[in-house]
């Protein structure tokens, strides 16, 4: 992730924020589209495509915003504490998803030492963070 959101910063900052974020997902689509159909890599059922639930569609667009903010926040927060951010940010957004079971995974419910590990997660993101 570090690494990732570094260079599509970096491209950012010659192309545009918007246009990184299209390219890099153009590079990525070609990359998977000869995985799937030259290489034959793929192991489901992309014709099954119309019986996902509409809303699993979103990860595609949950990922332009993705990529837009990490390279738009690196520059200006740095590689540590964005990534820092990110993680605490999925890690907080996992533990919902767990606790209620959306998008039918099966809940799973939190102890104790979860929340700890949790808050210590936080207490240790709050020490990364340089100069915020």
């Amino acid at each position: 992730m570090a690494v990732q959101g570094s260079l599509n910063a970096a491209l950012s900052k010659v192309v545009g924020l918007l246009e990184t974020t299209f390219i890099v997902h153009i590079i990525g689509t070609v990359i998977l589209g000869v995985l799937l159909f030259v290489f034959k890599l793929g192991k489901g059922n992309i014709a099954a495509l119309s019986q996902a639930p509409w809303y699993t569609y979103l990860g595609g667009a949950i990922s332009v915003f993705i990529i837009y903010l990490v390279a738009a926040s690196i520059p200006e927060v740095g590689v540590a504490n964005a990534t820092t951010a990110i993680i605490i940010g999925q890690v907080l957004t996992a533990v919902l998803i767990d606790s209620f079971g959306a998008f039918g995974l099966t809940p799973l419910s939190w102890g104790w030492s979860q929340i700890a590990g949790v808050a210590l997660l936080a207490i240790g993101a709050k020490l990364l963070f340089r100069g915020l």
